[in-house]
């Protein structure tokens, strides 16, 4: 008995219709980003073991994919090596190779690597699947498409502007109003840590703020506790969970706690020429809001961390984010080369389009026209008409085979496809079509340049 067909976990297998419905949110962002400006490169789907290892932290390291090498892998593996069972010992000598875990990394080797021909700064677009080999879950997958733009070779903060329309203007085109661009600097939560002595613990102060919105303020000072931050420190900043109102007044709250403070100082201005900036030149539907908590990728990040979230009422996590890098590609012997860059969520956009019903009509058509086949001379005139209907930007088809009515016309249904063509002896004779609505049941007759003008 033949084996079940199956793919393997933390994978997905694509409807046309999902498959129409992505490319739809790809060809939107991909037309934006070229709007900016970005240039588009691929990198391969595997690099060298080297390349990603070790640029990802422990954890990343452990959800990489590796590639065993070809032939006889085992024959490098000494005896000894063998005995002790050491997977991480013996992975080395056996796998040099690795899935893609990302497209930054790939991307700081592609600079670095290219840095002789790259016109800097360097404003790419990589739109390519990863692979993670992480425990497979709702809304977390072992492959799927990351959606990222950056820029390298720049400080300016006029990129950070550039980002936050990018952004804005992306979701404005996929009628996804109402999106949250919340912004936050490194240099503003390094000012924390400083102005309540506690820089050494920068990360442990931060990583419990982050979760201010998921376990409140008494959670996150329970937490900082925990990890071994003074009372009288977290009393300090205290103000920080009063900060409220619009991105203004959580500016002016910032000044205050963070008035001794040189380097939180210097967040609040980087901050200020955002907001000024975007205030002259207002966003179309997004809303641009400061989030003092935000920390994500604080290990990686040197300046502006962005965070985007989905409309008010939508249950979803981010669907987009990023941040200013200082030395992307000095992991590679390229240093001071400093940049700044942002992703999108396709799966996680996806799924908020379908709950708002916000995808088009238009996404859901493949073929708008397909032909009943009542036997070979029929069909004959029927491919005159579909190569016209082509030649003018339709999407047409004939049915296969000379099957019964009934049986084409269901399968018409099914596809939902909008019109059917019936062509038999005498329509042949008056070189004429008679063309059928498949929703309303509305029949016409119609000659060839009547039907291209009818469905243009």
């Amino acid at each position: 008995m033949a084996q079940k067909p199956s793919i393997p976990k933390g994978t997905r297998d694509f409807s046309p219709e999902e498959v129409n419905r992505r490319n739809y949110i790809i060809s939107t962002i991909k037309k934006q980003f070229q709007h900016f400006g970005f240039q588009p490169i691929e990198t391969p789907s595997f690099e060298n073991s080297s390349t990603l290892v070790g640029k990802y932290g422990e954890e990343g390291d452990r959800l990489i994919f590796k590639i065993l090498n070809s032939g006889d892998f085992l024959s490098k593996v000494k005896e000894d090596l063998y005995a002790e069972k050491d997977s991480l010992k013996i992975t080395s000598k056996i796998s040099e190779k690795a899935l893609r875990y990302d497209l930054t990394v790939p991307f700081a080797r592609y600079v670095v690597q290219h840095q002789n021909e790259v016109e800097f700064p360097f404003k790419r677009y990589q739109i390519q699947p990863v692979w993670r080999a992480d425990r497979p879950q709702k809304g977390r997958f072992r492959e799927f498409y990351q959606c990222d733009a950056d820029v390298v070779g720049s400080n300016s903060l006029w990129q950070e502007v550039e980002f936050v329309q990018l952004y804005d203007s992306v979701f404005t085109s996929l009628k996804l109003n109402g999106v949250t661009i919340k912004l936050n600097n490194r240099k503003i939560l390094s000012g924390f840590a400083e102005v309540i002595g506690e820089s050494d613990k920068l990360i442990d102060f931060t990583v419990a703020l982050d979760k201010l919105d998921k376990i409140g303020k008494d959670g996150v000072i329970k937490e900082m506790k925990e990890k071994g931050i003074a009372e009288d420190a977290i009393e300090k900043i205290d103000p920080i969970f009063e900060l409220n109102g619009d991105f203004s007044a959580k500016i002016n709250g910032l000044k205050s706690i963070l008035s001794t403070s040189e380097i939180g100082k210097k967040g609040i201005e980087e901050l200020e020429f955002i907001q000024q900036a975007i205030a002259e030149m207002p966003l179309k539907t997004a809303t641009l809001d400061l989030d003092v908590t935000l920390a994500r990728g604080l290990n990686y990040y040197t300046g502006a961390i962005f965070e985007i979230s989905a409309p008010a009422g939508v249950k979803m996590g981010s669907i987009g984010g990023g941040g200013r890098y200082d030395d992307l590609t000095g992991i590679f012997g390229l240093k001071n080369m400093s940049g700044i860059g942002i992703s999108f969520g396709l799966d996680r956009i996806y799924l908020v389009l379908e709950e708002l019903d916000l995808f088009p009509e238009a996404v859901e058509e493949n073929t708008k026209i397909i032909f009943i086949n009542f036997g070979d001379k029929e069909a004959l005139y029927a491919m005159k008409a579909v190569r016209a209907l082509r030649d003018a930007g339709i999407n047409a088809e004939v049915y296969s085979d000379s099957a019964k009515m009934k049986k084409q016309m269901t399968h018409a249904n099914r596809r939902n496809i909008p019109y059917v063509v019936l062509a038999g002896t005498q329509e042949i004779e008056a070189e004429q079509y008679t063309l059928k609505h498949m929703e309303s049941g509305e029949q016409a007759t119609v000659n060839l340049k009547e039907m291209i003008s009818k469905l243009s």
